[in-house]
């Protein structure tokens, strides 16, 4: 649900977090989380113009967060690069937009879908993410830290896809 670009800045993100204390350049940020080197620098310079990170120059330099991973949510990191704030407009594009008192036949179905996406994004924080892949070992211990967002989670690991 969101592009390739802002999976990469999620993840530089994450990344991050996780050496808090240390700069990170953005050519060893894309090689180590498999990201295309010359589009990394842009994700981070538009994550550090919207305030989620600090950049340094010169010897030691590169990108560090601006603020506890704790009080940076996944929305200001996706939003700089995907806009989603702007996804209130008519999803089949309708001049005039639509609303709920003059809806298109699609926005029953995509208001409630976009305003539990935009609760996701502007209520997880990067914190809440696992660096590693193997850091949770089910998914019910994945989701037991996370805030209850009013929809079904899974309830037990039956739901995992098995290697």
């Amino acid at each position: 649900m969101i592009s390739k670009s802002a999976q990469y800045a999620v993840r530089a993100v994450v990344l991050i977090a996780a050496e808090p204390e240390s700069n990170h350049g953005a050519q060893e940020i894309a090689q180590r989380i498999g990201a295309p080197p010359n589009y990394m620098g842009k994700l981070l310079k538009q994550l550090a113009d919207a305030g989620v990170l600090e950049s340094s120059r010169g010897s030691g330099g590169g990108f560090r967060l601006a603020r506890p991973a704790s009080e940076i949510t996944l929305y200001q990191v996706v939003d700089p690069i995907d806009k989603v704030g702007r996804w209130s407009n008519c999803f089949l594009g309708l001049a005039g937009g639509c609303s709920t008192d003059n809806p298109c036949p699609i926005h029953p179905f995509w208001k409630p879908i976009r305003e539990h996406y935009l609760q996701m994004l502007e209520t997880l924080t990067i914190a809440t993410i696992p660096n590693d892949r193997g850091a949770a070992s089910s998914t019910r211990e994945l989701f037991a830290g996370l805030p209850d967002l009013g929809f079904d989670r899974p309830d037990s690991d039956a739901d995992e896809e098995q290697p």
